[in-house]
């Protein structure tokens, strides 16, 4: 490698090429590895260096790969089984119509946090969500405000992706992490309760035709559904509770086989792996342009000038984590696009300054939570679909998100950086 430094412009036109080329429908691994180029090229390092350091860039982050396809074996199962429905029904046919936006805004958490993908959450939750806010009489902002504020709450504390990028940028456990995104998920969970309240008669009517009828296939019992998470957790809790290590590149996997087995679904297990790997391929080729990006980015003069600006402005060190997550998440439109690109070129010089590993971790991971639902990112549109909502409807319920993503960033950094919990 040459050892040139790509100048902040070539950093900054690596993330505007990429974000711009994502609004322009461009496939965003593309998107990011064309700005990845762009930049090294605009940014001094030439043909060679800026190849260099994408690949180097992308060799970082193939640990973090491996375990999220594997993760892809319980996703798979959860969802094609049958299970992550039988969990929201039984959620949200336990608190009724009468709380119907706590019913929403639990079983779309619970679903996020056991290990199944936001958008995937949303719409599992969408049509019986809709049945009971359209008889509560509420509007639809007020229910898919339930639902993008607990997929965050769920995010932070659960074994996907953005999780398991968290946990490989700091070398920590996987449940460290988790255990670390309980307090800002909380805080999540209680703001998404008051802003779905208030936005309960807001926006667009539930129409008859936006209510389908729940399906009435062949879903596993409750015990068999949950049996797959509460493995792979407890497989996962081994280690701080016995000092047995056993990595979620075997936890996850073993949690979806297990799962399947107690449901009964044994012969269908081939299918829930081709379907786990379908959906873990989207978020694993992500991760390439996001290391194409991070190659280019973390050798760039960047960081510094984020560092120079916070000193300026008086604040602590400390500070560089949540920015560089709020900062990354919304380049990105992904929190763990997000998550990756703070922990690999940030993470490092958080962790230099006196900041404990855990608590670095927890403040980016937190704060990649900010803006990660914007425009250019699959998750505004999925999550819009799910409730056939207008794109314009939709953009008004931004605010409401950053507002839920700055809570987060703020118990987050007030416990881990301010107090200092974890050292």
């Amino acid at each position: 490698m040459d050892g040139v430094t790509v100048s902040v412009l070539g950093a900054l036109a690596a993330l505007v090429v990429a974000i711009v080329l994502i609004l322009k429908k461009v496939q965003p691994t593309y998107a990011m590895l064309i700005g990845a180029v762009a930049g090294g090229l605009i940014g001094g390092a030439g043909l060679t260096g800026t190849v260099n350091y994408i690949i180097s860039g992308t060799q970082g982050i193939v640990s973090a790969i491996i375990r999220i396809v594997t993760a892809g074996i319980l996703a798979g199962a959860l969802i094609e089984s049958g299970a992550a429905e039988r969990i929201a029904e039984a959620i949200m046919n336990k608190l009724g119509a009468k709380r119907c936006l706590i019913a929403i805004t639990l079983a779309t958490w619970v679903l996020t946090a056991v290990g199944v993908f936001g958008d995937v959450a949303c719409i599992t939750v969408a049509p019986i969500a809709l049945q009971m806010a359209k008889r509560a009489g509420y509007h639809k902002m007020g229910v898919l405000m339930a639902q993008l504020g607990a997929v965050r709450a769920g995010n932070v504390m659960s074994p996907n992706p953005n999780a398991i990028a968290a946990a490989e940028g700091f070398g920590l456990p996987l449940t460290s992490i988790i255990a670390v995104g309980i307090i800002p998920a909380v805080a999540a969970l209680i703001v998404t309760s008051l802003l779905a309240y208030h936005l309960r008669m807001r926006g667009t009517e539930i129409a008859d035709s936006d209510v389908n009828m729940v399906s009435g296939k062949d879903l596993p019992p409750l015990w068999a559904a949950l049996t797959g998470p509460v493995v792979t957790i407890a497989i996962l809790l081994l280690r701080p509770l016995a000092g047995i290590t056993i990595d979620p590149l075997i936890a996850l996997p073993v949690g979806g086989i297990v799962g399947t087995i107690a449901m009964g679904k044994t012969r269908d297990m081939g299918h829930y792996f081709t379907a786990g790997l379908a959906k873990m391929s989207g978020v694993a080729m992500l991760l390439i342009g996001t290391g194409a990006l991070a190659g280019i980015i973390s050798n760039s003069s960047l960081k510094d000038v984020i560092i120079s600006f916070i000193e300026t402005l008086g604040l602590p060190g400390f500070m560089l984590a949540p920015i560089a997550g709020m900062l990354m998440g919304a380049a990105t439109a992904s929190a763990t696009a997000g998550t990756t690109l703070a922990s690999q070129i940030f993470g490092p010089t958080v962790v230099a300054s006196g900041v404990a590993p855990l608590a670095a971790a927890a403040m980016t991971h937190a704060s990649c939570f900010v803006f990660d639902g914007l425009p250019h990112g699959s998750f505004f549109h999925v999550s819009a679909g799910g409730v056939n909502m207008q794109i314009s409807e939709r953009l008004k319920l931004l605010g409401y998100e950053a507002i839920n993503g700055l809570a987060m960033l703020a118990v987050s950094t007030l416990v881990f950086g301010v107090f200092h919990v974890l050292g």
